[in-house]
């Protein structure tokens, strides 16, 4: 099954887009802590409405306890980001993959970029500087998907 993670998210609004499209895809979502906001079940649940109850969300509390957590088993781990080269429609999903979206302020650190199995990027407009993170996660995501269950 096709995971998604959200590596130290600023927005709560974004993250609750992502808990939105994790419910309605049935693709876990994974959190890694620490938050740019205050992340509680509370909030969390007024910014992703009735879909909170619906998503597989999974906290890990550092960088480290979700790799921690990827040990066993083992998943391919695909950074989005628009560093890479690869556009993520000429990329080969699997099943077992977690699709690794950074910080809407900065993405990720060179530690993490160096920990992942692949990075791919959404070609865009030459002077477009990013997308939207919960947007670029539901192309990725609808892509991954379409492959993984043809």
């Amino acid at each position: 099954m096709i995971n998604i993670a959200l590596f130290e998210p600023d927005i709560p609004q974004n993250t609750g887009s992502f808990i939105r499209l994790a419910a309605c895809m049935g693709a876990p979502l994974h959190i890694i802590e620490p938050c740019g906001f205050p992340f509680d079940d509370k909030r969390m649940r007024r910014v992703a409405l009735d879909y909170y109850d619906l998503a597989a969300i999974k906290r890990h509390i550092s960088w480290q306890a979700f790799l921690n957590w990827n040990k066993t088993p083992r998943h391919r781990l695909v950074l989005l980001t628009t560093r890479a080269t690869q556009p993520y429609s000429e990329f080969t999903f699997t099943d077992d993959d977690v699709l690794l979206f950074g910080r809407e302020s900065s993405g990720v650190p060179d530690e993490v970029r160096g920990a992942v199995d692949a990075s791919i990027t959404i070609p865009m407009q030459s002077q477009a500087r990013s997308l939207n993170v919960a947007l670029a996660a539901s192309m990725v995501l609808g892509e991954a998907l379409r492959q993984v269950r043809m």
